[in-house]
């Protein structure tokens, strides 16, 4: 016979709303309690129904993820392994939605206030309109920036970026530091109307180079093993090497590092390379570059809508702002030596 929320609570030496507070409203039981209830609930196969809590909460346990880049990236990846730890506990579904154009991300916007499928929407490193932003807060439902552009001024309820300026500083600084003044930028041609994060690493290297009367070469790549394969020869065909190339990310710095070898470059005697994530295989290959942490900015983030959907205040600061680092390896050096390893 199939256990009831009867039995649990008899079991537990609790009462009923006891038990489904502890799986509804985790966080208005004491932890003991809960561990307790859920421990019994687990002997006798017991599981409240998950319908039955959504209608008694008002809430429908699901939180809509907004990005504009490719889930297999290593920055998208690790949002939303982030997200899921604490989002998950707490009995929250995430329903991610890849936007590849203005369009889809309005047409979100004009259906999820008539679903109402989503107790909050999170936002990564996406472009959002004002007035899309009001559609949410007019229904009640909190929006969330993961390294948006301006979000206090677009109307989020709260956000987390990374210093994209301070990055992208440190980056251009350490290379002009060096001496180099030859110096390539490499990005990507994702639409900058969508990924903000991106565009605002350009404009503040390129504003910092300028500010040193330095002006890169800026060459765009899709990504790609071929993409990268054809930037290698972009660059050997240029009138005169750069000493130094800064990448977007290290999507980009990692396989280039190995293209470079392969065609008779060493790095960093033939030229400097700086990447911009600290990912996956940064450490590996010995890639200088600027690290921001996306576990802890999906931390923050998820904390903060978990708050907003109690109707509590997201701690003191709702709109936070977590700085770089630059992490140096083996990738850059003096532009002083940079002449002797290059072989064409």
């Amino acid at each position: 016979m199939e256990a009831s929320i009867s039995d649990v609570a008899r079991a537990a030496n609790v009462s009923v709303s006891t038990v489904s507070r502890s799986f509804t409203r985790p966080s208005a039981v004491a932890p003991s309690t809960r561990e307790k209830v859920l421990g019994i609930a687990k002997e006798l196969d017991f599981s409240i129904s998950r319908s039955a809590a959504m209608l008694k909460s008002g809430r429908s346990m699901r939180i809509a993820l907004l990005m504009s880049g490719d889930l297999r990236l290593w920055f998208s990846a690790s949002v939303v392994e982030g997200l899921n730890q604490i989002f998950h506990p707490q009995g929250y579904d995430l329903l991610i939605f890849q936007i590849s154009s203005i369009n889809e991300r309005r047409e979100f916007f004009e259906t999820l206030p008539v679903r109402r499928n989503a107790d909050a929407v999170i936002v990564i490193s996406l472009g959002i309109d004002q007035k899309e932003v009001a559609k949410l807060l007019n229904i009640g439902v909190p929006i969330v920036g993961i390294n948006c552009d301006s979000p206090e001024e677009t109307g989020f309820t709260a956000a987390v970026n990374i210093d994209d300026d301070q990055g992208s500083i440190l980056a251009a600084r350490h290379l002009l530091n060096l001496g180099h003044r030859n110096l390539v930028y490499l990005r990507t041609s994702r639409a900058v109307s969508l990924h903000f994060s991106v565009q605002r690493r350009y404009e503040s290297f390129m504003k910092c180079c300028a500010d040193n009367g330095v002006s890169p070469l800026t060459i765009t790549t899709d990504g790609t093993a071929d993409g990268i394969s054809r930037i290698v020869s972009k660059l050997s065909a240029l009138a005169e090497f750069p000493s130094a190339v800064a990448c977007q990310e290290d999507a980009i710095a990692v396989p280039l590092l190995f293209r470079l070898t392969q065609s008779g470059y060493q790095v960093p005697s033939a030229l400097s390379l700086i990447g911009y994530d600290d990912g996956l295989y940064a450490q590996d290959v010995g890639l200088t570059t600027i690290r921001q942490r996306p576990l802890d900015l999906a931390h923050h983030a998820a904390l903060m809508t978990l708050d907003l959907i109690h109707g509590k205040r997201p701690g003191a600061h709702p709109f936070q702002v977590i700085p770089a680092e630059l992490v140096l390896r083996a990738t850059t050096a003096r532009f002083a030596s940079a002449m002797a390893g290059r072989q064409h």
